[in-house]
């Protein structure tokens, strides 16, 4: 089955004025109720990564995971799992990031990663950049490279994608949504 762009935008729900006034959210949890838009996601995915040289799929918590889990088992890799401070047992590496009202921190488990590994980070979406660019630093502090950051959605009036690319960051999305 191959990746219709038009199929998958059609079920990702857009609910205005949510959670603010002036907003557009896109909403992919419409996605995982669909069989036939998950299997199009996913396979597109899997297919633009079965012969790129990565060896552990980072993901950010929550949404992040769903996808992720799918193509780390196909692709036969280790899963990584980026979450919210406080949410993993053991050492972990933190990273600050900045929200549109204050800032947050994801982190890593401390040997979640190491030199030599070559990470595809995964997210939902890309809107602002700070989440991903915060999960990209924190594999790069645990001695791995980067090979890609990926989403679903691409927002790029938040210019999210941007932020990634200007930090050599290679964004890679399948669908975009213009405005807020």
């Amino acid at each position: 089955m191959s990746f219709d762009e038009m199929y998958v935008k059609s079920v990702v729900r857009s609910l205005e004025n949510w959670p603010e006034e002036g907003v557009v959210f896109r909403d992919i949890t419409p996605i995982f109720k669909d069989p036939k838009a998950l299997r199009m996601v996913s396979d597109a995915f899997i297919q633009r990564y079965i012969d790129v040289d990565i060896t552990h799929i980072a993901c950010i918590d929550a949404r992040g995971f769903l996808v992720a889990s799918i193509m780390a088992y196909q692709l036969g890799l280790p899963l990584v799992l980026v979450r919210k401070k406080g949410k993993l047992p053991g050492e972990t590496v933190r990273q600050e990031y900045k929200l549109e009202y204050g800032t947050a921190e994801i982190e890593m488990q401390i040997d979640a990663v190491q030199a030599g590994d070559r990470v595809l980070v995964f997210d939902d979406l890309v809107a602002t950049g700070g989440t991903l660019l915060a999960a990209c630093t924190l594999i790069k502090k645990l001695g791995a490279t980067v090979v890609e950051s990926a989403a679903m959605i691409n927002l790029p009036d938040l210019q999210g994608a941007t932020l990634l690319e200007d930090a050599d960051i290679p964004v890679f999305t399948l669908l975009a949504y213009e405005g807020l």
